[in-house]
């Protein structure tokens, strides 16, 4: 997103922050019906453009946005929709953008309530390792002729009782509603709001064999350090890597043995 939308997501997520830290606010509800209004102007093509025209009123577009969506959503809901549509877009599907990430970091803060958002953020990482390692699978949960219905309950066998409800519910929305994403920069975009909600950057680390629990400390405080933000571990292993490390964040990888590569963080550190 560019300018005004940029800065009108920014203030909506300030908003909804403010919403999920009162533990009176149902973040899985909020969730819920945000969905729905990403649905609904997903689908609503000549709605977003006219909840959008900066040619109208901030206020008139609120006025409108309340009388469509009525007792249909809850009061939270409706006037965090009504402050986005106030707001300037760069573009009418921004706005949708918008919403849509609104409605998975409301369930991530449901997560974050229920202490369970270290958990969520792992199987989401395993989900789409799982994906990328199994072609029939990802082409069952893509095919554009494959209905919905077919695809939750698909989800449901693999997800169900076995992940938390927060995994179950953000892949689901993703996998019956990509609205132009692919699976894997879906999980990714998830991955990357998951992390956020704990002020950290993600390390997807590669490592022949498990790593041991101080190695992990190790690392993980290395590039914490490094990065000046806190940093959360996805950990895969794969032999190919012969016995040494990869560690990618973001779009920068790093190669190389773990005492190589955390003296070379400590050299990095000290210049």
């Amino acid at each position: 997103m560019n300018g005004a939308s940029r800065e009108a997501l920014a203030a909506a997520r300030e908003r909804l922050d403010a919403l999920t830290d009162n533990t009176s606010v149902d973040a899985a509800q909020l969730a819920s019906e945000l969905a729905a209004v990403t649905a609904l102007l997903d689908r609503e093509v000549s709605l977003r453009r006219v909840l959008t025209d900066p040619a109208q009123a901030g206020e008139a577009k609120a006025e409108l946005a309340g009388r469509l969506l009525g007792s249909q959503v809850s009061g939270t809901t409706a006037d965090l929709v009504a402050g986005l549509v106030r707001s300037r877009w760069s573009r009418s599907r921004d706005l949708v953008d918008s919403v849509e990430e609104l409605a998975d970091i409301a369930d991530l803060s449901a997560a974050q309530q229920a202490n369970t958002l270290d958990n969520v953020e792992d199987e989401l990482f395993r989900f789409g390792r799982i994906v990328s390692s199994n072609t029939e699978l990802r082409a069952a949960l893509t095919h554009r002729g494959a209905g919905t219905a077919s695809k939750s309950e698909l989800l449901r066998s693999l997800l169900g009782g076995r992940a938390d409800a927060v995994t179950e519910r953000l892949v689901t929305r993703l996998v019956t509603a990509p609205r132009g994403r692919s699976l894997e920069s879906g999980l990714e975009s998830l991955s990357k709001l998951a992390a956020d909600r704990r002020n950290r950057m993600v390390a997807v680390v590669t490592s022949a064999v498990p790593l041991s629990d101080p190695q992990k400390q190790r690392l993980g405080d290395a590039l914490a350090k490094l990065y000046g933000r806190k940093m959360h571990l996805n950990l895969d292993v794969d032999p190919e890597v012969l016995g040494g490390i990869r560690v990618q964040v973001g779009d920068e990888v790093i190669n190389g043995s773990i005492a190589d590569r955390l003296e070379d963080v400590g050299r990095r550190m000290a210049s």
